[in-house]
């Protein structure tokens, strides 16, 4: 059965069809909630959240990009996390692993071809990256991950942030400059040709 006949049939209650639907969506979904979050298990309950609420409003579902409509209704859910946060504070620290320790250089950043000064430089620069993007305001990180990490098109970005499409091209432009910005701060990490384009 392809998409369009899945979401029809999820919209007749078929909770089989919306459960596929999950399954090819989920991965995507989730990492979404953890770029938002930086939280796993809150990425992981915005993300279960989120799966609730699509079905429970699937028949509103009118078409268009289904893609971009499960990624609004994830991103209102870390919104609505966010401002739980704002009201009762937490301190995110370190990536944790799986027994709560401390992550020093996340497996993700590692390249097994590399020497381990290159590794050390990799996870340094990856480091000051997620630090840059983790200071960027929560619109404009937003945008960042859905079409520079996504490859979302900024029609899509319009329908998931439920905004017009200038603001959308205006915030990605703000938070790639703030992110450029910032990063001069670690220029030494930076790869030669990018220390070359800033002091242009």
């Amino acid at each position: 059965m392809d998409e369009t006949a899945l979401i029809a049939s999820a919209q007749e209650g078929d909770l089989d069809s919306f459960n596929r639907l999950v399954l090819a969506y989920q991965d995507m979904v989730f990492t979404q909630a953890v770029r938002l979050l930086n939280d796993d298990q809150a990425a992981d309950d915005a993300a279960q959240e989120a799966f609730i609420s699509a079905f429970k409003s699937i028949r509103k579902y009118r078409g268009g990009s289904f893609r971009a409509w499960l990624l609004r209704i994830v991103t209102n859910a870390c919104y609505d996390e966010l401002r739980r946060r704002k009201r009762r504070p937490t301190t995110p620290l370190e990536p944790l692993d799986d027994s709560g320790d401390e992550i020093e250089s996340p497996g993700w950043i590692a390249d097994p071809g590399e020497t381990p000064e290159e590794e050390i430089e990799r996870a340094e620069l990856g480091s000051a990256l997620q630090s840059c993007i983790d200071k960027l305001p929560t619109e404009f990180k937003t945008v960042l991950y859905l079409i520079d990490v996504q490859g979302m098109d900024y029609q899509e970005v319009s329908v998931v942030i439920n905004r017009p499409l200038g603001t959308v091209k205006s915030r990605l432009a703000r938070g790639r400059l703030r992110l450029r910005d910032c990063l001069q701060g670690y220029r030494e990490l930076l790869p030669l040709k990018f220390r070359l384009d800033s002091e242009t």
